[in-house]
C-alpha cells in the first residue's frame, strides 16, 4: 500500500449490503407500505446480508419524497433491532443535485438512524460537471455530512458522468469519505485503489454481485447488489465461500449468481418481479401489486416475467438449500 493517509474513524464493514427496493400500496397514489417494508427488511437481514443500503438507484430514490427516505430507513432500523442488531450497517441515499440539497438530506438520514450517506455525482449538466466541480462537490458535502460518505459511481444513471480512480484516489483523502461503490463495473479501479489504501482507509465495493468474486480477488471490501433482494442467501453465501478460502465452490456459485443477477440489467421492474416471484411470499408479503415500480413506470410484461423466472430458477434451488442466517422473531420471540 503506498497511501500514508489515517485510517477512517468508521471505515464502511465488508461484506455483501442490499440496496433495498421500494414497496408501494396498490392505490392510485402508490403510498409507501412501511408494513410490507418491515417484513422485508427483517427477510433479508434474516438471509445473511451485511447490511442495507436505503433511498438508493433500485429504491426508485428519485421518485421519494425526503419524509419517504427518513420513514424507509426508521422502518429499517426498527427491523434490525427487533432481530437483536442494534448495530446493523445501514446506508442511505443521500444524493442531490445541489451541494446543499445533498447536505440536507445526509442530516436527514442520520436523524433517522443511518450510519453511512451513499453520493452520486451531480449531473443535470454533464458538461459542467468537471474534475473540480466533483471534487468540490464531495468535499463539501463530506464536510458538513453527520455521516460518513460513501461515494457512488453509475454512469448509466448520472449522464455517463464517470468518476476515474485518480479522483477517486483524491477524495479518499477526505477523513469523512469513507468508501465507494462501483457500478461502473470497472475492475481496474479496484486493483488500483486498493494497491493505494487499506480497507480502513478507503474501502472499495463492486456494484452488483455477478463480479463479486474478481472484486474480492483485487482486494475490494464486498458488494451492493440488486440480486440480493432476490436471493440474500446465496449473496451471502457466496461471499462467506470465498472469505472461508473455497474458491473453487465460490467460483461455482458465483457462475449461478451472475446468469441470475443479469435480469436485475433489464431495469427497476425486472428486479422487482423477481423479487415479488421468489422472495416476497418467503418474506410473507402478499400481493405482486406492492412490488411494482411507482408510476409512471409500469411492471414488467409477460414475456420478460417469464424470461426472469427462466434466469432466476436455479439460484433459486441454492437459495431453499440454505439456512437463515437469524431466527425469525414472532410475537416478540425468535423462532
Amino acid at each position: 500500500m503506498t497511501s500514508k493517509i489515517s485510517n477512517k474513524a468508521s471505515p464502511l464493514p465488508r461484506g455483501v449490503y442490499c440496496p433495498v427496493l421500494s414497496l408501494y400500496e396498490p392505490t392510485p397514489e402508490q403510498e409507501l407500505d412501511l408494513d410490507a417494508s418491515y417484513k422485508y427488511f427483517s427477510y433479508l437481514i434474516r438471509g445473511g446480508v451485511d447490511g442495507l443500503v436505503l433511498a438508493g438507484t433500485t429504491a426508485e430514490a428519485v421518485l421519494l419524497s425526503p419524509s419517504e427516505r427518513q420513514s424507509l430507513t426508521r422502518t429499517a432500523r426498527t427491523a434490525a433491532v427487533d432481530l437483536g442488531f442494534h448495530s446493523f450497517p445501514l446506508v442511505a441515499g443521500i444524493s442531490g443535485q445541489s451541494t446543499r440539497e445533498s447536505i440536507k438530506l445526509a442530516k436527514e438520514a442520520k436523524e433517522a438512524g443511518a450510519d453511512f450517506g451513499l453520493l452520486l455525482p451531480p449531473c443535470f449538466w454533464p458538461k459542467a460537471v468537471n474534475k473540480y466541480v466533483i471534487l468540490a462537490f464531495y468535499n463539501e458535502v463530506a464536510d458538513s455530512s453527520p455521516i460518513p460518505v460513501v461515494i457512488y459511481n453509475f454512469p448509466a444513471v448520472c449522464n455517463n458522468v464517470d468518476l476515474n480512480s485518480d479522483i477517486l484516489a483524491s477524495l479518499a483523502q477526505h477523513p469523512n469519505i469513507v468508501a465507494v461503490k462501483l457500478t461502473c463495473g470497472n475492475a481496474g479501479k479496484v486493483t488500483r485503489l486498493t494497491q493505494e489504501f487499506t480497507h480502513e482507509q478507503f474501502g472499495v465495493y463492486g456494484g452488483s454481485s455477478d463480479w463479486l468474486v474478481p472484486c474480492l480477488i483485487g482486494g475490494g471490501g464486498g458488494c451492493v447488489t440488486g440480486i440480493g433482494n432476490v436471493f440474500p442467501k446465496s449473496v451471502s453465501k457466496l461471499y462467506a465461500l470465498y472469505r472461508e478460502g473455497k474458491i473453487s465452490e465460490a467460483v461455482k456459485l458465483q457462475g449461478l449468481v451472475a446468469q441470475a443477477e443479469k435480469a436485475c440489467k433489464e431495469g427497476i421492474a425486472p428486479t422487482k418481479f423477481g423479487a415479488s416471484y421468489f422472495a416476497g411470499p418467503k418474506a410473507g408479503i402478499v400481493g405482486k401489486e406492492l412490488f411494482w415500480p411507482r408510476k409512471p413506470y409500469a411492471p414488467s410484461e409477460k414475456v420478460m416475467q417469464d424470461w426472469v423466472v427462466e434466469v432466476m430458477k436455479d439460484l433459486d434451488e441454492v437459495e431453499k438449500s440454505l439456512p437463515d442466517a437469524v431466527p425469525a422473531v414472532v410475537n416478540g420471540k425468535k423462532h
